[in-house]
């Protein structure tokens, strides 16, 4: 294999591996509640994920968006189908259903990722298992990113980089029904925060089917209205007065209730009346 392609290098090949190690213990545990035959490899690169998906018995098909990279799949496993496809774009569509779409190291080289994860519902008839890098992040967001200038970047060295929560909104918001995250992620340090650098890379499973895995776990899609309080051009400071304001209304809220007088108790006697005696 020739060494100008980084899918080839050394780091990436071991990455290769766990990831692989990953989803077929995955699959392993699924296999029984679903019926799964085809899948698709969007972003296939040279071909690494698609030949393990036909040596996992799949019938499987590779896309990539670049041309050379698909000819290079070609090249090196002749019997798989691999076609150049741009996974932003609507025609994907074209290439029909599959029981199972595959989409590992992808979604965050694109400029429109939603576009792409629209397309990845379109395509599946199951179950998507997505693995991507995801920004720093609780809420929602994305942040645009320059990219270097390898074959195995954007077509246009310029993306979105999604939060978790942002690629989890973004599954559901496609239409599927049911998104799920890991309970345990592979050991790789990428999928876990350390004291020096927050978690980068993440595995979900965007499905149309529920699923009983003993490590998934179902994910919230977190809901947030352009008109909210606060809202997102609510600046920090604004933030920290609201909430200061919250706490002191519910404190004075749990006193007034605590100091409220109960009132004059009268005892019985006081509420009888007197027994006028007849005048002598």
């Amino acid at each position: 294999m020739s060494s100008e392609w980084s899918f080839d290098s050394e780091q990436t090949r071991r990455y290769t591996h766990v990831r692989q190690t990953f989803i077929r213990e995955f699959l392993n545990d699924i296999r029984s509640q679903a019926e799964l035959v085809s899948a698709i490899d969007v972003g296939c690169g040279v071909g690494y994920f698609t030949k393990f998906l036909a040596d996992l018995g799949f019938r499987a098909t590779g896309i990539d968006g670049r041309e050379e990279n698909a000819r290079e799949a070609r090249r090196r496993y002749p019997n798989l189908s691999f076609a150049t496809e741009d996974v932003e774009q609507p025609s994907l569509a074209k290439l029909g259903n599959f029981d199972l779409v595959l989409c590992v190291g992808l979604l965050y080289h694109l400029e429109n990722p939603f576009r792409a994860i629209r397309n990845l519902h379109a395509l599946s008839n199951k179950l998507a298992i997505i693995e991507s890098m995801c920004a720093p992040g609780h809420d929602a967001e994305m942040f645009l990113l320059n990219e270097g200038r390898e074959h195995d970047q954007g077509l246009n060295y310029v993306a979105f980089y999604p939060t978790e929560p942002c690629l989890i909104k973004m599954f559901y918001s496609a239409g599927f029904p049911f998104v799920y995250e890991f309970r345990r992620y592979p050991s790789d340090e990428q999928f876990h925060t350390t004291r020096s650098r927050f978690k980068s890379r993440t595995f979900l499973v965007a499905s149309r089917i529920e699923l009983d895995g003993a490590n998934l776990l179902l994910a919230e899609n977190k809901v947030k209205f352009v008109v909210s309080a606060p809202d997102i051009w609510t600046t920090r400071a604004a933030r920290f007065l609201q909430s200061s304001r919250s706490s002191l209304g519910y404190v004075k809220r749990v006193a007034a209730r605590l100091l409220k007088p109960r009132g004059n108790v009268r005892s019985r006697q006081s509420e009888t009346k007197p027994i006028h005696q007849p005048d002598e």
